[in-house]
């Protein structure tokens, strides 16, 4: 065998040992470029689904928080709405007719009155402009006497002079206890979901 056979054996094995290892190469190379490419659009698919559930929270916090704000709006408003009705009622309290503002100022004297028969003086304050009346109708009751105003709609605040003991019969008293008493009624006659 000649050296030239020899090389070119040896030039044969090693061009078939190159280009075995290089087909190994190609195959590993397409191997991991095939694993990356999977692991790549596994984590595209991951950051997809990620950023869908946060765009999901996002809105739901944000249709949460509109939710809540017009509901704040809702009670705001009902809460105008009851206080312009409460502005109402306390307008016709201070326009009452005479005749019915004799009538029940007369009834809430006489009740607070009942809480006072063993005193001897008794102080009766009342709203400045029913001054004359409220006079009028403590000539009637013996002890009592007009003590001066007081800031309200109407009615009475009647005192022992010893100040022990103090009966509040205004019609602001009485508005208050009727409209706690009313005000769940009367908010859902006003505000009745359709």
């Amino acid at each position: 065998m000649s050296l030239d056979t020899v090389v070119e054996d040896i030039r044969d094995e090693a061009e078939a040992e190159a280009e075995r290892i290089l087909e190994e190469a190609r195959a590993e190379a397409d191997r991991i470029q095939e694993s990356a490419e999977a692991e790549a659009e596994e984590i595209v698919e991951t950051a997809e689904s990620e950023v869908e559930r946060e765009i999901e929270r996002e809105r739901e916090q944000r249709l949460s928080s509109a939710n809540l704000e017009a509901k704040q709006q809702r009670l705001e408003a009902r809460r105008e709405a009851l206080a312009a009705v409460r502005e109402r009622v306390e307008a016709a309290i201070e326009d009452l007719p005479e005749d019915e503002r004799v009538e029940l100022t007369r009834a809430l004297l006489e009740d607070a009155a009942e809480e006072f028969t063993d005193a001897d003086a008794v102080a009766v304050y009342a709203r400045e402009a029913d001054q004359a009346l409220v006079e009028d109708i403590l000539s009637e009751y013996e002890g009592f006497s007009y003590a001066g105003p007081y800031d309200c709609l109407g009615g009475v605040v009647v005192e022992s002079e010893a100040g022990r003991l103090r009966v509040n019969n205004t019609f602001d008293s009485v508005l208050e206890d009727v409209w706690e008493e009313n005000l769940k009624a009367l908010s859902d006659t006003l505000f009745e979901d359709r």
